[in-house]
């Protein structure tokens, strides 16, 4: 059974920073390309950052370029999303998510973890 497990949302301060974690397992978690994604209210999803497995190469949305950084542990089966300079209108829900490698279309999702962001 696939399970992505999302954590380490919460609520924190303009500035502040937080780690989110998603925990894998049911399937081969090194041949998946791993991202975060994220919907506020009334929002559509929008998609946050990737990361590859064979070259760590990693890919970021505009408006987290440089606050954000993804990583993961292929020992662990778990990827992670390290939020820093948070703004309120990093507000969401963040949903972690897997494809393979030779696809487009992420097949596997987490329940998701939100983050609140208060000015």
């Amino acid at each position: 059974q696939v399970q992505l497990v999302e954590s380490g949302g919460g609520l924190v301060q303009a500035g502040d920073s937080l780690r989110l974690s998603c925990a894998a397992s049911g399937f081969t978690f090194s041949r998946h390309v791993m991202g975060w994604f994220r919907q506020a209210p009334g929002k559509e999803r929008e998609f946050v950052a990737r990361i590859t497995w064979s070259d760590r190469h990693t890919y970021y949305g505009d408006s987290v370029k440089g606050r954000f950084t993804i990583s993961r542990d292929n020992a662990k089966n778990t990827v992670y999303l390290q939020m820093n300079s948070l703004k309120p209108e990093d507000t969401a829900v963040y949903y972690c998510a897997a494809r393979r490698v030779e696809t487009i279309t992420y097949n596997y999702w987490g329940q998701g973890t939100q983050v609140t962001v208060s000015s």
